[in-house]
């Protein structure tokens, strides 16, 4: 809901700007012609740098999804475009080789249960005679030693299994994060090695989760801090403005041909029904300063003479010359402090 009176105040102040100026008829009779006019208007006089950037998903929102082992791709079930959740099957490899070795594990692990059973009876048995002086302490230290490497086999046959049950979980590639597919750089069929690198199967993007770059001038980058408010808006989309707000400053210069940028980020929510696609070029305002229900007037209607600072305001059929006192300046555009009402008619400099 603050987003959305945020936004309701930045569309009032950008009408109040464009609907104050109007055009309207000298009525005195002795001087006939036209005056250029502004209405004064209340609403929100704000400072702001102006920027291109472009949009951009965050850290963690585009992955590329591979293979750890290699072998063929015998299934490989998504497209480009493709919408994925976490866990969904992306690919499968061939795991004839690798069932095999699992079996095998699995059947080294049966065999090593009985023998281990076997150690553990003769001991137990040699332990029985020693008790009465029917077995030596070197038979008791011969079982128990057998006991331990029968233990110690079963042990390893059980990690080996393990591996191998890892290993064989690795020909199903699963989506990591729920997102759409934006690439897929294999096919059915195809061979792949992981020997010195895991092989690139499936690049995922979550739509979702995007944030803008802004390209910032050096001239205006030590204005600009983090929790400032912004908005920016995208081509796709005409008269829609979407808000943000600054989150992080780069400390590293950007060099786009002669110029020195800086890259500040802007954290926002998407609004439905918009959709923002990676890449696309962002317009963006950043908020330097902002004052809210202002008189305010283009800086073209103030007029100056001898350290006297004045209107000329239309009363009745009349056109007459009020003093006022100003505020605070945006590029274009003043705040009036006192001698104005809002909706008072004044003339503006055409130069």
């Amino acid at each position: 809901m603050q987003k959305k009176r945020w936004v309701a105040g930045l569309i009032v102040g950008a009408m109040a700007v464009v609907v104050a100026v109007a055009w309207t008829e000298n009525n005195s009779d002795s001087n006939p012609g036209e005056r250029q006019t502004a209405r004064v208007a209340l609403g929100v006089l704000s400072e702001a740098i102006a920027a291109t950037g472009v949009i951009r998903p965050v850290t963690g929102a585009e992955v590329n999804v591979g293979s750890r082992i290699s072998g063929t791709v015998t299934r490989l079930p998504v497209e480009v475009g493709d919408r994925v959740v976490a866990g969904q099957l992306l690919a499968e490899l061939d795991a004839t080789a690798l069932h095999a070795e699992a079996d095998r594990a699995r059947a080294d692990v049966k065999l090593s249960i009985p023998r281990v059973d076997l150690a553990e009876s003769t001991l137990r048995r040699r332990e029985m005679l020693a008790d009465k002086g029917l077995a030596t302490a070197e038979d008791l230290e011969v079982a128990r030693q057998d006991l331990a490497i029968a233990r110690a086999q079963l042990d390893a046959n059980k990690a080996r299994l393990r591996s191998a049950e890892i290993e064989l979980g690795y020909t199903k590639i699963t989506a990591p994060i729920d997102g759409v597919v934006a690439e897929v750089s294999t096919r059915e069929g195809e061979t792949v090695a992981a020997a010195f690198a895991a092989p690139n199967f499936v690049t995922i993007i979550d739509i979702d989760r995007v944030e803008v770059l802004a390209y910032v001038d050096e001239t205006d980058i030590g204005r600009v801090a983090l929790g400032q408010q912004a908005s920016f808006s995208v081509d796709t989309y005409a008269g829609a403005e979407f808000p943000a707000k600054v989150v992080a400053i780069q400390p590293r210069a950007v060099l786009q041909g002669s110029v020195v940028n800086y890259v500040v980020r802007l954290e926002f929510e998407p609004i439905p029904p918009y959709v923002l696609r990676p890449e696309m070029t962002a317009h963006v305002r950043i908020v330097i300063d902002e004052r809210d229900d202002a008189l305010t007037l283009p800086r073209t209607a103030i007029k100056r003479q001898a350290g006297r600072q004045y209107v000329v305001l239309q009363r009745g059929s009349e056109w007459i010359e009020q003093d006022v006192r100003t505020g605070w300046r945006s590029d274009t555009t003043v705040e009036l402090l006192s001698g104005v009402r809002a909706g008072d008619v004044v003339e503006i400099n055409t130069y």
